[in-house]
């Protein structure tokens, strides 16, 4: 197979792929995937596949669709060529975008495949866009040169199917920075207007993907890494892949001097890195049965999504603060938030973390705003359990062994040999480290009570205090006292009034009768603004206030019970410094 794919026309946000197939099979079917690893939505990515057409010693086959993803070719059996236009204005790193400022795509979305012939080696030639004004551009991926000169358009090759799509490629004015760790090239390739301080990146990723490295042990399993990412005004996200990450950030999150603090931006967007990279070994290599292969024509089902992106959850923020990258007290404020968010979600009583896994395909990741309602986050309590894990094991073993050594022997005994984990597989490792049966640790996987955390915290020096909300700004950690009275709805101003976002179940928002897409306009007959939360805080607890909305064009009204809040918000500190050093020194 050799792919062809041109940005032929980035005005009208248009990549031409022209594949040859020699030897093809009689009646060759071509297919495009449904969704793509790391991702675990349908994303049905042949909707933007404009027109095919075929040809056969250079005659005009007949092309039938079969499905919404699958063509068959009336071929003999000889060289075929196919030609098709991929419409690119997906600005996300899950699929392909492309105007005149840069072009990405994710070869899950723009490369066929032929099927019965995945395994053989497959060759791509990336060609320079059609227009004269951006033959400056350079381009950037992690797939395997063989011709053209380094950040250059030209030729490339993948052993097969599943390792061609797993290399995005960014293309555009890129500002590039190499740096080595652990003797290894990494690229930072940035797309997009910024200032960032490029040697301040490099510096603080070199800290980062070390520490992973010498994690898991060296050599690292791949030649060449590439971070890249979009930066955009506002924007947050990555996709990990196995030598390279596709990311988004804000412009504001990326330092602009070599001594810039780590604010708050620029700390999301080191824990974003840390996070991907970290997916190098942590489902990328080391992964689920149900994965090995993949099947990318429909949902792929595992209940240990809490392994992968949990525990994946948990090493990003605490590898950025044991690189040095960010102090304690940062470290703990964003360990405060994570709790904090499990926490405040009633759905944690209602879905298992195993569930959750199972579900990611049609709850996690199709979210609506009852969500925090009826679902936990995989990702989130994910973290929470790979704290409890991690605790347990330094605490047990008086520090001789952490999770670090579960995450080594499965790199070990699964992912470098390529075998997939099962639902078993991590507690039998941590069985084995701890000498005794793990059911009751694991026993958190399969129900829905809180993992109790506050008694291992306080053994390594750690106090963890919950106390109520003080409003949607306040996400967690720091000293805030936090509101009397509770609310219980997540809202919007809007001219008129309030936009309801969310509403908690049980909450006094709830027993009022609002719903989400409600516009709250007065409260004890007066009209209510961004303060209303804080102006119910006068209010003493039993006292009732009507409340009225609008729910489309109808007037609605109700009484908001004035009740005191709840504590769902968490606040870490060091209670015990002498003690930290089992965990955090």
């Amino acid at each position: 197979m050799h792919y062809h794919i041109h940005a032929i026309d980035p005005k009208a946000h248009l990549f031409e792929v022209t594949l040859t197939v020699t030897q093809a099979s009689p009646s060759q079917v071509f297919c495009l995937p449904a969704w793509l690893p790391g991702s675990y939505m349908i994303r049905d990515f042949a909707k933007n596949i404009i027109e095919i057409d075929a040809t056969e010693n250079q005659q005009a086959l007949t092309v039938t669709q079969l499905d919404k993803q699958t063509w068959q070719v009336n071929n003999q059996g000889s060289d075929i060529v196919l030609c098709y236009q991929i419409y690119a204005w997906d600005l996300s790193v899950r699929t392909a975008h492309l105007d005149t400022n840069h072009g990405f795509f994710n070869g899950s979305s723009v490369f066929l495949a032929a099927k019965g012939l995945e395994l053989h080696p497959h060759q791509v030639t990336i060609a320079k866009p059609a227009l004269a004004e951006l033959s400056h551009w350079t381009l950037a991926t992690s797939m395997n040169r063989t011709a053209g000169e380094q950040f250059g358009f030209g030729d490339f090759n993948a052993p097969n199917y599943d390792d061609l799509i797993d290399h995005p490629v960014e293309m555009g004015e890129l500002s590039i920075e190499t740096f080595y760790a652990a003797g290894v090239p990494h690229d930072i390739v940035l797309s997009g207007k910024h200032r960032a301080n490029m040697a301040r990146l490099a510096k603080d990723l070199t800290a980062i993907c070390e520490y992973q490295i010498n994690l898991f042990g060296t050599p690292a399993p791949f030649k060449r890494y590439v971070f890249m990412t979009t930066v955009l005004d506002n924007g947050f996200g990555g996709l990990e892949h196995k030598a390279s990450t596709a990311l988004m950030c804000s412009r504001n999150d990326l330092p602009l001097s070599l001594d810039a603090p780590v604010d708050k931006g620029y700390r999301t967007y080191l824990s974003l890195c840390s996070h991907e990279y970290f997916h190098s070994w942590n489902v990328k290599r080391i992964k689920p049965a149900e994965f090995t292969p993949f099947d990318l024509s429909q949902e792929s089902y595992t209940e240990q999504l809490w392994a992968y992106e949990g525990i994946t959850s948990y090493y990003d923020d605490l590898i950025t603060f044991k690189s040095k990258c960010i102090d304690e007290k940062g470290y703990l404020t964003l360990l405060s938030q994570i709790m904090t968010r499990v926490y405040r979600g009633e759905g944690r009583f209602k879905q298992t973390l195993k569930q959750s896994s199972f579900n990611a395909w049609t709850k996690f990741y199709k979210q609506d705003e009852n969500a925090a309602n009826a679902i936990v986050s995989y990702y989130t309590k994910g973290a929470l359990f790979a704290l409890y894990l991690d605790l347990t094991i330094r605490i047990e073993t008086q520090g001789k062994h952490s999770l670090d050594d579960v995450m080594r022997a499965l790199w070990q005994q699964y992912g470098q040999p390529q075998i997939g984990t099962n639902n078993m597989s991590h507690q039998q490792i941590v069985e084995k480290l701890l000498n005794r049966s793990c059911d009751d640790i694991f026993a958190y996987l399969d129900n829905t009570q809180d993992i109790p955390l506050s008694n291992l915290l306080e053994q390594v020096g750690v106090s963890m205090t919950v106390r109520a909300s003080e409003g949607t700004a306040d996400l967690g950690g720091g000293d805030a006292k936090g509101y009397k009275i509770a609310f219980g709805a997540k809202t919007k101003p809007e001219s008129l009034g309030l936009k309801v976002l969310t509403v908690s179940q049980n909450s006094p928002a709830h027993q009022a009768g609002l719903s989400a897409g409600d516009l709250l306009i007065a409260a004890d007959n007066l009209q209510v603004n961004a303060q209303f939360e804080q102006q119910l805080q006068s209010y003493s607890v039993g006292q009732q206030l009507n409340l009225h909305w609008f729910r489309r064009d109808e007037l609605m009204q109700g009484q908001l019970p004035v009740r005191e809040a709840v504590a769902d918000t968490i606040s870490l500190t060091i209670s015990d410094a002498s003690k930290t050093v089992l965990w955090l020194n």
